[in-house]
């Protein structure tokens, strides 16, 4: 679709953007470099029409169990192409998002169910980031306020749920029903995209953000920004590891953006209708 094109295109564009900061990253932390092998990189349909297979020159991409990597869905595969044809003298898999996602997806190493898929995200809403505020500092709060709560009335509404924010250490009342809508939701995407949610929800801690990302309301770099409110907030009064703190940022958006992309590129509803909502599920 002309949407999935797009989507490829963007997160080419984060490929390229962030190749430079990658290459630093490599020489100070790699402890065993992987040169690249191949030359050109294809990807072709596979045997029985069961999905696209990507080719090292003529070999096939396999995923860490050894078997043949058969990705669904023909834009992830030439977005996963793209992935191996960035990588330069140097093949640096940590940076390759798509690529481990859909390994995951594939091999399911750890051989859960999506019921525990889903669970282990809802667990999430009792954490959630937008929802824990601080009481102090008042400009921290203020700010928490400003920032946090336009996306927590966008869930409600969008959602037809009830969440509530709160300011002290006990975990705010996440009401079953609430709980329940979720789950549906995320039940209704496929497993591939469980997978893109997981990654998302475990690196922003927040399923309310990772919603907001999937249903378009906001953007990677906002969602990141608004996940890291607080650690942001302490850097702009006490200062910045430079370094450090710019390779963490960028891995982050990377990651994020590959995993939005996967969710998108497995989803066949993704460009075509909202998820059903608790006004529907009733």
């Amino acid at each position: 679709t002309t949407s999935g094109n797009m989507l490829v295109k963007t997160f080419c564009m984060v490929l390229r953007e962030i190749q430079h900061v990658q290459v630093q990253y490599v020489k100070r932390y790699s402890s065993k470099e992987l040169k690249r092998f191949y030359k050109n990189v294809t990807v072709t349909q596979a045997e029985g029409r069961q999905g696209f297979e990507i080719n090292l020159d003529k070999r096939k991409l396999r995923t860490p169990m050894g078997t043949v990597l058969q990705i669904p869905s023909e834009p992830l595969a030439l977005a996963v192409q793209a992935e191996w044809e960035a990588q330069d003298q140097v093949i640096h898999r940590p940076s390759m998002h798509l690529t481990s996602l859909c390994n995951t997806a594939q091999d399911n190493p750890t051989k859960r169910s999506r019921e525990v898929v889903v669970g282990g995200m809802l667990e999430y809403l009792n954490t959630d980031t937008i929802c824990y505020r601080m009481d102090e500092p008042q400009e921290l709060h203020e700010l928490q306020k400003a920032k946090w709560d336009p996306l927590l009335d966008w869930a409600k509404e969008r959602y037809n749920i009830v969440l509530e924010p709160t300011v002290t250490i006990a975990q705010p009342l996440v009401p079953a029903e609430t709980v329940e809508v979720f789950r549906q939701h995320l039940q209704s995407y496929s497993d591939w995209s469980l997978i893109g949610f997981q990654t998302i929800v475990e690196a922003l801690k927040s399923v309310i953000l990772t919603m907001a990302l999937v249903d378009r309301y906001t953007t990677v770099e906002t969602a990141v920004d608004l996940s890291r409110l607080e650690l942001n907030y302490q850097i702009g009064k006490w200062g910045n590891v430079e370094w450090h703190h710019d390779i963490e940022l960028t891995d982050l958006y990377a990651k994020v953006s590959a995993s939005l992309l996967c969710i998108h590129l497995t989803s066949e509803d993704t460009f075509t209708k909202h998820k059903t909502i608790a006004g529907q599920l009733h």
